[in-house]
């Protein structure tokens, strides 16, 4: 029985207030932005692999549609299902995610194939070393980031199989 209260519970999670929502898309957004300056700012300063600015570039202005589009009525869920405003909205936001996901890998290679460049605007190969770690420390803060959810997923999940264990032992106790 208390199982079953849980489960509702856990689907009729309470919505975030405003200033939770406000704070979290000011969050969402202060990376792309940052992305977008420093591509901007640095966008020649790369010979070693000019791709890199453009990387960012791309991945900040993706990234802020994406969150515009979290922002807007069409992609919040709604009662009856949705419409066809809502699937088209569904749809651009998959189809962004799944371009920042490969643009993601191809910047992996971009960024990762020169590790570690000369700083030295003197040289003829050289990428500036705010552009490349920047660039270098987002892409390794979204592996972090991945990393921390997987481990915290496995703590949790042992933890619901050990209180698991002890609920149906102690259901089963209260049996006989």
């Amino acid at each position: 029985m208390e199982d079953r209260t849980l489960l509702q519970n856990i689907r009729q999670t309470p919505k975030p207030s405003l200033p939770v929502l406000i704070i979290s898309k000011l969050v969402a957004i202060a990376l792309p932005v940052a992305q977008l300056v420093i591509g901007v700012l640095y966008r020649e300063a790369c010979p070693l692999q000019p791709l890199i600015p453009i990387y960012l570039l791309v991945s900040g202005a993706f990234s802020l549609v994406l969150v515009v589009l979290s922002c807007l009525p069409c992609t919040q869920e709604e009662e009856n299902g949705g419409g066809a405003i809502s699937t088209l909205c569904t749809t651009w936001n998959s189809l962004i995610t799944l371009f920042l996901f490969c643009w993601f890998i191809a910047g992996n290679v971009w960024v990762y194939s020169i590790y570690e460049p000369s700083y030295d605007h003197h040289m003829l190969a050289y990428c500036d070393k705010t552009l490349y770690l920047f660039a270098f420390w987002t892409i390794t803060l979204v592996y972090i980031i991945i990393g921390l959810i997987i481990v915290a997923s496995c703590c949790i999940m042992v933890c619901m199989c050990v209180c698991g264990r002890v609920g149906i032992s102690s259901s089963l106790t209260d049996d006989v």
